[in-house]
């Protein structure tokens, strides 16, 4: 199973873990995976359309998944994704 790195700021809604394992056989279907497992994630990560919102990154150990073949970008049991959403802010 692929493992699916949690940033701090969503670990509240994965119960604090900081890891955990999904299923797809894509990145699409491990998000969606996720997303069934911890519902509470979905507004966070996804628009009203279904789709990733445009401020959140997944990364397939160095790759931005965007640079890949995005949402359609195929994975293999044990690969690391890692979830990070943009922060903006500041002055």
């Amino acid at each position: 199973m692929p493992i699916l790195k949690i940033p701090a700021p969503l670990r509240s809604y994965t119960g604090g873990k900081h890891e955990v394992s999904v299923r797809g056989a894509t990145v699409g279907e491990a998000m969606s995976d996720l997303v069934v497992s911890y519902p509470s994630l979905k507004a966070h990560l996804f628009n009203s359309e279904g789709s990733l919102r445009p401020f959140v990154n997944v990364f397939l150990a160095d790759e931005n998944v965007k640079d890949l073949q995005g949402m359609n970008t195929p994975l293999s049991d044990g690969d690391r994704l890692l979830l990070i959403p943009s922060i903006a802010g500041g002055k």
